[in-house]
């Protein structure tokens, strides 16, 4: 693929910009300052610098980011600047979008991509991806409420029980929370539902990701493989 065309789907600007960055001098392939707009490179797995800014590759984008609280999942934000405001503006420009939605005092793992087909896969209920939420709580969690959120409560806009996949008592005022579905603040509606309250709220896990080193406003390339995911070996911290 041409170098061009490979700044323009990696949404570095339109193409006459994509081209003008190149006669600029401003892109690297492996350290080697590249001008002409017609070099050809595969483009799998290509790791290249735009005006000094590393990028891989991607042909679809999906990444994991450390959300922190303060931040609205939305692209048109009410009350607090969005997610998408800490993302570099290549992925901005690409059309990035949650997949699913953490609330603006919700922190953790939240994945992003532009792949519409794949946000309707990990987000739909028949697909039971879990993700598991760190949960504390203004009351002692006892036995009787992890009972009742293994067996299921009834939310006031379905009638159908919501079950957690998995409740684990973590401390006197804390639990995990392993939930497959994605309703509108169900953490908070199903701990309301048994006689306590959210007071702090992380989502630690989706799928088989976890956040491990990824500081807060970081992000990180995710790869799909199998229907697994796992994330790539690089971020913007590299």
């Amino acid at each position: 693929m041409r170098i061009a065309q490979i700044l323009f789907s990696q949404g570095f600007g339109n193409r006459r910009v994509c081209v003008g960055l190149l006669q600029l001098g401003l892109v690297r392939v492996g350290g080697r300052v590249v001008g002409d707009p017609h070099e050809d490179f595969e483009p799998e797995g290509l790791a290249f610098e735009v005006d000094g800014q590393p990028w891989l590759y991607q042909a679809r984008a999906l990444l994991m980011l450390h959300k922190p609280a303060g931040c609205e999942c939305s692209q048109k934000p009410r009350h607090h600047p969005s997610v998408l405001s800490l993302l570099p503006p290549p992925l901005r420009t690409r059309g990035v979008q949650p997949v699913g939605r953490l609330d603006e005092d919700t922190t953790g793992l939240l994945l992003l991509t532009d792949d519409g087909a794949l946000i309707h896969r990990l987000t739909s209920p028949k697909h039971h991806v879990p993700k598991v939420y760190e949960v504390g709580c203004k009351h002692p969690v006892d036995d009787a409420q992890l009972a009742r959120l293994l067996a299921g409560v009834v939310l006031d806009d379905d009638p159908a029980p919501v079950r957690a996949a998995a409740a684990e008592r973590t401390g006197e005022n804390s639990l995990a929370l392993t939930l497959t579905e994605g309703k509108y603040h169900q953490v908070k509606r199903m701990l309301a539902a048994v006689g306590n309250r959210v007071e702090t709220l992380h989502r630690s896990r989706f799928g088989g990701l976890s956040l491990g080193d990824l500081a807060p406003g970081r992000w990180r390339w995710v790869e799909l493989n199998d229907h697994r995911l796992k994330p790539v070996g690089w971020c913007d911290t590299d």
